[in-house]
Formats: structure tokens, sequence, C-alpha cells
């Protein structure tokens, strides 16, 4: 098998699912009970959220646990507009998000908020004068994702923190750092919230982040019992707590070597598939190594995703969570919907190697010809 899909998500590393069985086994005692075992569970849930706000470098208070990036931005987005309503209910989102950011923006649409989409320019980032003419005194919110998920853009969330901030002071900066965290260096210190993922960065499914800057307040989206966790009730999941921290403290730790290694198997890729005058390289400057798309003429992307799958190589069309025949992202950046129809994303890995790559472009090319040969003889 050749699995190049690991932005939509990663297989669960050893290590971490070790510690994810070991807490199961040991700690399975519920962290809001009084009794010895449920205390001892907390206080191992305590370590790990320590351990997870020394590798962000935020307060442990400032984290809260939540099944998922999807769930972390809905109570992101939603948990601002319940609260700042009165001060305002215009919200600014880019064009280049995950599906779940718009999902949420269409509620928040439908309940009477005016959602505004900043332009990009040609290389995906930002366009931040237009940003500076949508902020207005009742924006209070700006959501920007920190790495896109289909063309891997990375946007320089400092410098549009500075902007939001000098236009109004009290518009809130979010951004879903999904496709960033344990890829690229970040820094929470450049936005007020931030969400993402545990099985991103090679830990468990169902379980998430949402960073909140302890200086603001939302309100919550969900309601329950529960004395650890105000915005997120319940019974705090522990064992995936635990993996989490276990996941991020491993996806964190050599992060510039990782990313040249990839880089190289990115370029490798690219040089091999250029050479195709039906095939398009969507990439920028400002793409991470970790996430490369390209548009096919003439041929589905579907179709060429299946004929891969034969020989066991797994890639993805669009983003994983996205059902649209057009990828809304290649549509933002090269405004072609002939190009923006047929796409495919490979996502790479560390843990990928170049003999992966070299049988990928070796399968790519056969399947290629024999494709184009068909479609040139309808």
């Amino acid at each position: 098998m050749i699995y190049l899909d690991y932005s939509a998500t990663t297989p669960v590393g050893f290590e971490v699912l070790d510690t994810y069985n070991k807490t199961s086994k040991d700690f399975f005692g519920n962290p809001n009970s009084l009794h010895e075992l449920g205390v001892r569970t907390k206080n191992l849930m305590n370590s790990a959220t320590k351990q997870i706000a020394e590798i962000l470098n935020v307060n442990e208070k400032e984290i809260t646990y939540t099944g998922g990036a999807t769930m972390s931005n809905n109570m992101a987005l939603i948990g601002v507009a319940m609260h700042y309503y009165k001060k305002g209910k215009h919200i600014i989102t880019s064009k280049l998000e995950h599906p779940s950011i718009y999902a949420i923006c269409n509620y928040l649409e439908a309940l009477g908020y005016e959602i505004s989409y900043v332009n990009n320019d040609e290389e995906g980032l930002i366009d931040f004068d237009h940003l500076k003419e949508l902020i207005r005194e009742d924006t209070i919110l700006v959501s920007i994702c920190a790495v896109n998920s289909e063309l891997g853009i990375r946007q320089p969330l400092k410098m549009i923190r500075q902007i939001i901030k000098k236009e109004n002071s009290q518009t809130l900066f979010h951004s879903d750092m999904t496709q960033a965290i344990g890829k690229v260096s970040i820094s929470m210190h450049d936005v007020d919230l931030a969400t993402f993922t545990a099985h991103k960065i090679y830990g468990p499914k169902g379980i998430g982040i949402l960073y909140k800057n302890s200086n603001i307040q939302i309100s919550p989206i969900l309601y329950g019992s529960g004395k650890t966790n105000l915005l997120n009730p319940g019974t705090p999941a522990v064992p995936l707590i635990v993996a989490l921290s276990k996941a991020l403290r491993l996806a964190t730790t050599d992060i510039e070597k990782r990313e040249r290694f990839i880089e190289r198997l990115n370029e490798k890729i690219v040089n091999a598939l250029k050479k195709y005058n039906g095939v398009m390289i969507n990439k920028t400057k400002y793409s991470i190594p970790h996430i490369l798309n390209i548009s096919l003429r003439n041929i589905k992307a579907e179709t060429f995703l299946h004929a891969l799958e034969e020989y066991e190589i797994y890639v993805s069309s669009n983003t994983a969570c996205s059902s649209a025949t057009l990828s809304s992202s290649v549509m933002a950046v090269y405004h072609d919907k002939v190009r923006a129809s047929s796409t495919l994303r490979i996502s790479l890995s560390h843990l990928t190697t170049t003999d992966e790559i070299n049988k990928f472009i070796y399968y790519f090319e056969e399947i290629y010809r024999k494709l184009s040969g068909l479609h040139d003889k309808m």
C-alpha cells in the first residue's frame, strides 16, 4: 500500500496507540469523581494538558478539548457570534477555508449575521488591502485558516492579526490550524482562537482542541454537567486527551528536518508530472510541501483516483470533507472552472519513502497514458 492522503487523516502512531491503551486500562476512572481512582485519572489528564500547554506556549486554562476540528470550529465561530452579537453581526472569512467553516457561516447567515469573503491574490495570500476595506466597527470576527487543505497555501497569521487589530482592536481573529499543526512552526499568540484535531498528527480520531485566549469570552454552545470543561461539559475522554498529548509532542519534534525531506519528495513528483501537457500543477510559492494539488485535463479526477486505487495507491480529490464537484480553493486562486473541476490532492508525510514516490510516479504514467489514450479515441 502507498498512502498519499495524509491531509485527510493519518495512521495512529504506535507510541500514541500504546499510550491510549495503557491509559484506557489503568486510568479508567471518571476525573470528576472524588475517589482515588478518579483523582489519579484527573492528575494524569492535568499532566497531559500541562504538556500540551508547554508545547503550544499557552496557559493550560486556554485549552478546551473537543471532538475534533469541526466541533472546535463550531464552538469558536458560533461561540463568538452568540457572545458578541450586541457589538455587531459582521464576520469575515476567506475563500480558502475548510468546508466546515462555510457550513457554520451559512448557519450564522441564516440567523441574521453578515458574512464577507476576503479576496486573495494570485499566489493565494489574503488580499491585505481588501481585508482592511472589509473590517468595520461591527466586525466581531475574522476567521482565516493557517494552511489551506487543498493547495497547502500558508497564510501570514501575524501580519493578518496586525491588520485586524489596527483597523478594529475589538475584532477577534480565529484560525483553523488543522493543516498546520505538526507540519510547520506555528504560534498561538498570532490569533485569539485556534482549532485543530489529533487525527491529522498521528493521533486518534475523536479528539481536538479549541485554543481560546484567556482575555476573551465566548458563549458555550453545549450545556450539561462537568467541572473540568465549561465549554464542552461532560466526562472528559482522558485516554484520547493523553494520546493527543503524546501525538502533539511527537509531531512537533524535528519539524524543520521533516519539512526538508518532504520538500524533496514534493519536488520529485512535480518534476515527474510537469512533463505531461494534460497535468497542471496547482502550487504557489506559499504552498507547504506536504500538500500537492494537480488538475487533469480531459480525465475525471475520480476515474484517476480509482485507477490508482487498483494498485493500492491512495490519494484524494479535493478535501476529504468536501462533496463539491469544483475545488473552491483552486477556483479562488486560478479562476478556472476546467482546472477546478478535476483535481487530485497528493499529501505527503515524513513516513513517505522515496521508493513509494518512485512507484507512484511509475503507475501514474501508466494510468495517465492509458486514460489519455481512451480519451483520444473518443
